[in-house]
């Protein structure tokens, strides 16, 4: 109940707070390119159930179908407000609609799609035990991910191997420790971080 409370609290002040802000970046991602504001990406949710993830649209409209499920240094379908967005991490702003729906946490393990998570293991699984989240451990040691993946030739092999074990037993790292006080710990330096930027590695 002390969590629902905090995420609930943080996000009615964020999206109360940021409104001006997702009015402007709304109009300067329609006047950059054709496509919708709003990107919705299918994500898996606490039990294993999918949801529609929200982020502010960075890339060009139907990227998905034009490149690889990875984003790299360089990726030309990101915009020139998508990469702005993506390196002040303004473009996952709008995931407090799916606080407030319920569907995740303002800290927690980062969602991943249907297509990462089928490679999970049993052990890496119990992330679904909570609901997932806009800030956490994973997020917070792997801001430069796009960094390591560029210096690969096969991103989503190296994406599977190597990087997505580390973040899940982070996560679950989380989940054995998990606290209200650590929550409020985790924002924080996550809110700090966004101090210094840096381009994100997900694709929309």
């Amino acid at each position: 109940m002390a969590k629902r409370l905090f995420d609930l609290v943080v996000s009615i002040i964020s999206l109360i707070v940021l409104l001006l802000l997702f009015l402007i970046v709304a109009i300067l991602i329609k006047l950059d390119s054709p496509g919708p504001v709003f990107y919705k990406g299918e994500r898996i949710g606490k039990g294993g159930k999918p949801f529609q993830q929200y982020k502010f649209r960075t890339m060009i409209d139907s990227a998905e179908n034009l490149g690889p499920p990875l984003t790299h240094a360089g990726d030309t379908r990101i915009t020139r407000v998508g990469r702005i967005l993506r390196k002040w991490k303004v473009d996952e702003l709008p995931q407090v609609f799916n606080i407030l729906k319920g569907e995740m946490s303002v800290v927690g393990p980062r969602p991943e799609g249907p297509r990462w998570v089928k490679y999970y293991t049993p052990e890496q699984r119990k992330v679904f035990q909570v609901r997932p989240g806009m800030a956490g451990l994973a997020q917070i040691k792997f801001r430069y991910e796009e960094s390591l993946l560029n210096r690969s030739r096969n991103f989503e092999e190296d994406y599977i191997k190597e990087i997505m074990p580390k973040k899940l037993a982070l996560d679950l790292e989380y989940i054995e420790n998990q606290s209200l006080l650590l929550d409020v710990k985790l924002f924080i330096r996550m809110f700090l971080s966004l101090f210094h930027a840096d381009e994100v590695i997900e694709s929309e």
